[in-house]
């Protein structure tokens, strides 16, 4: 009886593979344990495939040509820039609120070296982390003092830990929310060692229900006000006004903190918003603490921002959780960059990239849509892009309810599925980030700058001309 060949002798051995003309850019590129260890994997993957009946062995050439591709892949950062045409500005996802011109060159000019972090240039001297920053925050808020930590949640988690561990916390019922990632008003509490006192009912609280739980002899250490960025309850409902319970919380003599969650510093009504409330105003209401996030409607870097009353917030700085939560280098010179804009509210709408998103004119949006789909249509033949009306969001859990009046480039392609459409999005370079709707990929131009809708036509219209199976191209943005 004759032997069967064994298929696995017609594999190249790895240095002989490794010798093709096809890895020698990755060996030159690349660390050389990688690029061997791609080769071996795709050597493994193609003798699996060769245990099967009637299978051909595959061509060296392509073999290379995988095993490049392979590593290169492996190279690839998994954090990477992607284009938003979601139209959802504060996108969690994606990393919510895109920096600023200003913001990114302070960032890179502080990540080029050593910097002034904890050093003050005046005396020569040991300096605090984080001033420049806070001092932006009280000259536009009115606050007494400021602290930065890492993101909202950490802010809120250290704030009750340094004025309510081991003593009482009163929370309206109705605000007892989930913030994201399945973080819990209730379990922040307990996680601060704080201990939760609910008023109220989910739909009404009245200030009654507050005298009460402030009026039995408890040892009640702060009021918790948690306003409702992420949610609404509309309809039979009640909520006392916030100046009506400073003033409650102040006769019982203890402090009224608020977790604004998405911090506007201006108000957003004269941009055709809904009115949100500001920092300052609900400190001029009365509140002794706030507590908000940077990176939504501040629209700068995460970070967790405190502020209110000098003597809590030192009690806040001095707590030992406040080490374990601060902030690095380059997240301060992201904030401290930003900041100023606010002095003048019009020029902070110009200049940080989620408020002017917010504030798009729909006739431009409409010009942005327009030019890509011309651009998509003459780089991919059999492409069909047509320009609708769409519906963008706030997203960050900010201004729930708020919808976004935009324009949206539909795409449909004879052969290409919308999950095929939307795949081939996501493996261009750089990556396009659309949704899909209505059997349809559609990428929503009000989270494109001209600029990066002129990148998007060419990476996507580069990703849609690929054969199914073509390992995708290094990016290049001459297009």
């Amino acid at each position: 009886m004759p032997t069967r060949p064994n298929p696995f002798r017609t594999l190249p051995a790895v240095e002989l593979l490794l010798h093709h003309a096809a890895l020698e850019p990755a060996l030159r590129e690349l660390p050389r344990p990688l690029v061997v260890e791609a080769v071996r994997a795709e050597l493994a993957k193609e003798r699996r495939r060769l245990a099967a009946p009637g299978a051909s062995p595959a061509d060296p050439d392509a073999l290379a040509a995988r095993a490049a591709a392979r590593a290169a892949g492996v190279q690839r950062p998994e954090l990477r820039r992607v284009i938003n045409a979601t139209g959802v500005v504060l996108h969690t996802n994606l990393g919510r609120a895109p920096l600023s011109p200003r913001a990114r060159q302070a960032v890179d000019e502080v990540a080029r070296g050593y910097s002034s972090l904890e050093f003050d240039l005046s005396t020569g001297e040991r300096g605090d982390r984080g001033t420049g920053v806070e001092r932006w925050l009280t000259r536009l808020t009115g606050a007494e003092a400021a602290l930065v930590v890492n993101n909202g949640a950490a802010a809120l988690l250290l704030v009750l830990s340094a004025l309510a561990a081991g003593r009482q916390v009163v929370v309206s019922r109705g605000e007892l929310v989930e913030i994201g990632g399945s973080f819990r008003i209730p379990e922040i509490l307990e996680k601060s060692g704080a201990r939760l006192v609910e008023v109220g009912t989910t739909n009404r609280t009245h200030l009654s229900d507050f005298e009460r739980a402030l009026g039995r002899g408890n040892d009640v250490a702060a009021v918790l006000r948690v306003h409702p960025s992420n949610f609404r309850i509309a309809g039979f409902t009640a909520r006392p006004p916030l100046d009506e319970l400073a003033r409650l919380a102040h006769r019982r003599r203890v402090p009224l903190i608020e977790d604004l969650g998405s911090g506007a510093l201006v108000d957003l009504a004269p941009f055709g918003l809904p009115h949100e409330p500001t920092v300052r105003e609900s400190l001029t209401a009365g509140c002794d603490v706030v507590t908000f996030s940077g990176d939504k409607l501040l629209g700068a870097t995460q970070a967790g921002l405190v502020l209110g009353r000098k003597r809590l917030v030192r009690r806040a700085r001095r707590d030992p959780l406040a080490r374990a939560l601060r902030v690095d280098k380059l997240t301060l010179a992201a904030l401290e960059a930003t900041l100023p804009a606010y002095c003048d509210p019009a020029r902070a709408v110009r200049e940080v990239p989620a408020l002017a998103m917010l504030n798009a004119d729909s006739t431009a949006l409409e010009r942005r849509a327009r030019a890509l789909a011309r651009a998509l249509e003459q780089r991919v033949p059999g492409l069909e892009a047509v320009v609708e009306p769409g519906v963008g969001e706030v997203g960050g859990g900010s201004l729930p309810l708020e919808r976004l009046p935009g324009w949206v480039v539909s795409l449909k392609m004879s052969g290409r599925g919308a999950g095929d459409l939307d795949r081939l999005a996501r493996e261009a370079e750089p990556p396009v980030i659309g949704y899909i709707r209505g059997g349809k990929l559609r990428l929503d131009v009000r989270t494109l700058t001209d600029e990066e809708a002129t990148e998007a036509a060419v990476s996507l219209g580069r990703a849609l001309l690929r054969q199914p199976g073509e390992a995708a191209e290094p990016h290049d943005a001459s297009g």
